[in-house]
């Protein structure tokens, strides 16, 4: 016989980050996402963004992947204080159906990658570990 018992702890809250609405229309107008960072350098998005350009360019060398990295490490970190300010506690649903949860968790991902692809495998399994907890459909 099987017994299903509810945590009596319950489940950590989903963590639902808040829109900013300036950073977004910039960044969705197509203006540059350096400029957009500049401008509003606590957005994860804006770095996510430098990121995805860095490692996305055609015949990317090692200093594109580097710099992808560091772009993806600073919009990590930015999104960990964002996070924490909003009620995150190091662990529990971040969804990437909240739209701007999503700068944070491109960020995560495109670190994995960056991470990956200089062989710091530690690094990538963490971030790809942290997708999983985020947000399960996120990560293989």
């Amino acid at each position: 016989m099987t017994h299903s018992h509810p945590n009596l702890l319950g489940e950590p809250p989903v963590t639902l980050l808040p829109a900013n609405p300036e950073a977004d229309a910039e960044l969705a107008a197509g203006n540059p996402a350096a400029e957009v960072a500049a401008r509003h350098p606590t957005v994860s998005a804006a770095w996510a963004a430098l990121a995805e350009e860095a490692l996305n360019r055609p015949e990317r060398v090692l200093r594109d992947t580097v710099e992808g990295y560091a772009y993806a490490r600073t919009g990590y970190h930015r999104g960990l204080d964002a996070l924490r300010r909003n009620g995150w506690k190091g662990f529990g649903p971040v969804p990437w159906s909240h739209e701007p949860n999503r700068g944070f968790l491109r960020c995560v991902t495109e670190l994995a990658k960056a991470a990956e692809a200089i062989g710091e495998y530690a690094e990538q399994e963490r971030c790809t570990q942290l997708l999983r907890d985020c947000d399960p459909s996120l990560a293989p």
